[in-house]
């Protein structure tokens, strides 16, 4: 089928799926958690396949976000059934009022119609834009990266089938297959088919995006997450926070790449962060970070010189740029200046350089004395995501179920007329 072809039957759909009662979404879904976990060792098996063969050209830390495995599958499953069990967000009234006319205005949460994704090697991103479009009364159509095109045909056919038993029309979700340029290219360019072209990957996919899209485009993901430790820091707290945020898993985009240190406790901090991040990891067999580091920061501990792309660079690996400060307001205009407004965070006892940084640090999530890896649909309590939108339009932040809506105004009358 040819990706017009496919949206094509993604429109047609578009109508049967919108009128859905919840009951019916949520019995489909969690026929589909059943028919996955049922069904679990033919995703394995071709999540094997894709794997071997991208192990030539991906990092390992991609190979990670490419993997599949039953306990990752189980956690797959556990969210598409949190999203069944969550509130329609589809047919809410969010104001009610009766207009100087008399007439009754109604402002009614509705599906936004045909949501299409373009997506790189993390075939989890498949079931969660699957299970939130359904639940939202939208049709999805999935562009994903070529390294994970077996396991997403294994996961589209699964969902499918699933979909059939509940007697949905099955085009309620489409995979694009071809995986070219081209294929993308025409996701961007179909006006009067997609409604909303999501993208999630790296800042390049992203980019493109946003930049060569003529239908409505959701800028997401890219995470440049900056973690700056005030002079107040309590440095027991700043040392598992950024430990976390970097090495838990450095391959995803609520990862931190950037540390920015006060110079104040500099001179303390770092080598107890090279420690941490670098000699005991080492001990331990793990892969060690590596460290850019700024002029100031390369007197006190070991690393490589920092260049001029650095403290601008989504690293997704055991890498972290790293920066002394003066004051927490050289923090904010660093981050102001380098970040993708992703998520930020703050590791400080002293509640004026707090306010101060959660008030005028314009990112979808800062946080205070937590580490930035909750920037997570599921953390967030949506079940999961579709993206994190780092834009300020429409959405912003994890995207669920509600972002996946738009509204209309529904006027009832009695015969008014207006000359």
């Amino acid at each position: 089928m040819t990706t017009k072809e496919l949206l094509t039957s993604a429109r047609a759909a578009r109508d049967s799926v919108a009128v859905l009662s919840d009951e019916s979404k949520r019995r489909a879904l969690l026929t589909i958690a059943d028919t996955i976990e049922n069904r679990a060792s033919e995703i394995i098996a071709a999540n094997a396949e894709d794997v071997n063969n991208a192990r030539v050209a991906v990092s390992t830390v991609m190979i990670d976000r490419l993997t599949l495995d039953e306990k990752r599958i189980k956690s797959i499953c556990a969210d598409i059934r949190k999203v069944a069990l969550l509130d329609d967000p589809c047919g809410k009234t969010l104001e009610k009022r009766v207009l100087k006319s008399g007439i009754e205005l109604n402002k009614v949460s509705v599906p936004i119609g045909v949501v299409a994704m373009i997506y790189e090697s993390r075939p989890n991103v498949t079931c969660d834009a699957a299970s939130l479009c359904l639940k939202s009364g939208n049709v999805c159509v999935l562009r994903g990266g070529k390294e994970a095109i077996l396991t997403n045909k294994s996961i589209v056919k699964i969902i499918k089938d699933a979909l059939e038993q509940q007697n949905i029309d099955p085009c309620a979700i489409g995979l694009i297959e071809d995986t070219s340029r081209q294929s993308a290219t025409e996701l961007m360019e179909a006006v009067g088919l997609v409604d909303v072209l999501i993208p999630r990957g790296s800042a390049g996919l992203i980019n493109a995006c946003v930049e060569k899209a003529k239908v409505p485009c959701i800028q997401t993901g890219a995470g440049i997450c900056h973690i700056y430790v005030d002079r107040s820091a309590d440095m027991a707290k700043a040392l598992d926070i950024v430990e976390n945020a970097k090495v838990s898993r450095p391959s995803v985009c609520n990862a931190a790449e950037v540390c920015l240190v006060h110079r104040d406790i500099a001179s303390v901090f770092l080598p107890r962060l090279y420690e941490r991040l670098f000699t005991e990891r080492e001990k331990k067999g793990l892969v060690p970070v590596e460290f850019k580091l700024d002029d100031y920061s390369y007197s006190i501990i070991n690393g490589k010189k920092a260049n001029e792309n650095d403290f601008d660079t989504e690293f997704l690996d055991y890498k972290l740029a790293v920066k002394c400060v003066g004051s927490v307001d050289e923090a904010i205009r660093h981050i102001a200046r380098h970040s993708t407004f992703h998520s930020e965070c703050i590791v400080a006892e002293d509640e004026a350089a707090v306010e101060k940084f959660v008030s005028l640090v314009d990112s979808s999530s800062v946080y205070v004395n937590a580490s930035t890896r909750f920037t997570d649909g599921g953390e967030f309590g949506f079940g999961c995501e579709i993206g994190i939108s780092t834009q300020k339009l429409h959405a912003r932040g994890p995207m669920g179920l509600d972002a996946l809506t738009s509204y209309k105004y529904i006027l009832r009358g009695n015969g008014q007329t207006r000359w």
